[in-house]
């Protein structure tokens, strides 16, 4: 299994996005965000297509296409940006339900539930408290 990095490239796409618009661009491309990231424009277009159904950038079209911010990053925080490209919980159960004959597979699920539930509230919390704004003050700072 590997790590989730769509969280991550979310945030990265919005701090480039505000940066941009700070140094007085209206819209950016989907081209300059990946070569930011080093991924796909393709992957970078999907996120921001969720980005854009959760209220948190707008696209143009046609002469001048691209993309902006719908908020300042001072109100958006990593829970927005999570709850837009992370719809599912964060830990999932099994696909097929463990047998039930078994003590573990009968009490597997239930024992696991509540420890995942007491993380996603924890992991929410946190996420909360940070804005993008915070993200890109720390991004700056970071040395090069």
């Amino acid at each position: 299994m590997s790590a989730n990095s769509r969280l991550t490239i979310a945030a990265h796409a919005l701090a480039w996005i505000g940066l941009y618009q700070r140094q007085g661009h209206e819209v950016a491309t989907s081209e300059q965000i990946a070569a930011s990231a080093n991924t796909n424009p393709v992957v970078i277009r999907r996120l921001l297509g969720e980005l854009r159904r959760a209220g948190l950038v707008e696209s143009r079209r046609g002469v001048g296409a691209g993309w902006s911010l719908a908020r300042e990053l001072e109100s958006m925080t990593l829970l927005d940006v999570y709850e837009a490209v992370e719809p599912g919980p964060l830990f999932a159960m099994h696909r097929a339900t463990p047998d039930q004959g078994c003590v573990v597979g009968h009490g597997i699920q239930p024992a696991m539930q509540g420890i995942y539930e007491g993380i996603e509230r924890t992991l929410r919390h946190e996420l909360a408290r940070v804005t993008l704004a915070d993200v890109l003050r720390d991004v700056l700072a970071a040395p090069r």
